[in-house]
């Protein structure tokens, strides 16, 4: 009897311990935290080089009239030796597309995140041989995460639609083709209109399970549960570096956003939900590429974490998004 008294009173202890915790966890975000992010730009991050001349050049705002079909937003953290690899693939797509349709217009972002390698001037070699209405560099000062990266290049970009792909090529670029169709049927080709068109590599899930360790395995498995109970449930692969926005929904998503690092594409997708735009998910071919960043254990606890803080503080309402803007 005793003993059931004294598991019944831990019990209770304990309980009230987590719910303690939680309250002083609520309240010190709600204090620290703004509700909107601030996005700070330094003054060397407005400008673009042109190499014919050697000026500095303002880049345009994502809120302009767009004046190219597409933008492709390629963030690049020490990409000097794969960048050249996915940039040759990348190009020779969109030049043979600019070739055989005269309306198809673009201009590829490279966005160098604080990189301390060569990355901006492997990246600048191909301004020099393409130019600048079709390729520009944006170097962060510091690095800031994928997510930073990303946001960074969207909001410089002229595009009707707005692509961002990973600069290690993991995602075969003509896949994009695949993605445009998917998304002119979500948008009516309008891009005024909220759509997201985004690559998938669910459909290579059993086959990439049967190479991965147990251990990888286990982890896959198990973000993908915090995925589904915390965020995004309609989604079945919701990191694939490969996504299409329209320019009207980047100008929601980007400004909201909050998270800079590796989970920052369940935010942009629980955003993209709670505004109710249509996205689609589109099988694309993928293949894992050597030099990845992401360090399994490590990495996964990390987005593991960022996870559950973005459920809480858009619960708690320390995060906010913008009433006006939901369809």
């Amino acid at each position: 009897m005793l003993t059931t008294e004294f598991v019944q009173l831990a019990l209770l202890i304990g309980s009230g311990s987590v719910f303690f915790l939680f309250v002083v966890l609520g309240i010190v975000l709600k204090i620290t935290t703004t509700a909107f992010p601030k996005i700070v730009r330094f003054k060397d991050e407005q400008y673009y080089k042109d190499p014919s001349t050697g000026d500095n050049r303002p880049f345009p705002s994502l809120e302009d009239e767009p004046t190219l079909k597409l933008s492709v937003i390629v963030p690049a953290f020490d990409e000097e030796k794969r960048l050249p690899i996915m940039l040759d693939e990348c190009m020779e797509y969109l030049e043979a597309r600019a070739r055989k349709e005269k309306d198809f217009t673009y201009e590829v972002i490279i966005v160098s995140d604080g990189s301390r390698d060569r990355t901006v001037d492997v990246a600048m070699k191909y301004v020099e041989k393409y130019g600048v209405e079709k390729l520009r560099v944006l170097a962060l000062v510091q690095n800031r995460g994928k997510g930073g990266a990303v946001r960074m290049g969207m909001l410089s970009s002229r595009g009707q639609f707005l692509l961002f792909a990973d600069a290690d090529g993991a995602t075969k670029f003509a896949d994009y083709g695949k993605l445009e169709r998917s998304m002119m049927e979500l948008s009516g080709s309008e891009w005024k209109r909220d759509a997201l068109a985004i690559g998938s590599r669910a459909h290579l899930e059993e086959k990439a399970t049967a190479q991965r360790t147990f251990f990888r395995t286990i982890l896959m498995h198990g973000f993908h549960m915090l995925v589904w109970t915390f965020a995004v449930k309609k989604i079945r692969d919701t990191q694939c570096g490969f996504k299409l926005v329209t320019r009207s929904a980047a100008r929601k998503l980007f400004q909201v956003m909050h998270v800079e690092r590796w989970a920052f594409d369940v935010e942009l997708l629980f955003i993209a939900q709670s505004y109710n735009i249509p996205i689609e998910e589109v099988a694309v071919n993928w293949t894992e590429i050597e030099g990845s960043k992401l360090t399994p254990f490590w990495s996964w606890l990390q987005m593991g974490r960022d996870l559950m803080l973005i459920w809480f503080r858009y619960a708690i309402g320390a995060w906010q998004l913008r009433k006006e803007h939901s369809n």
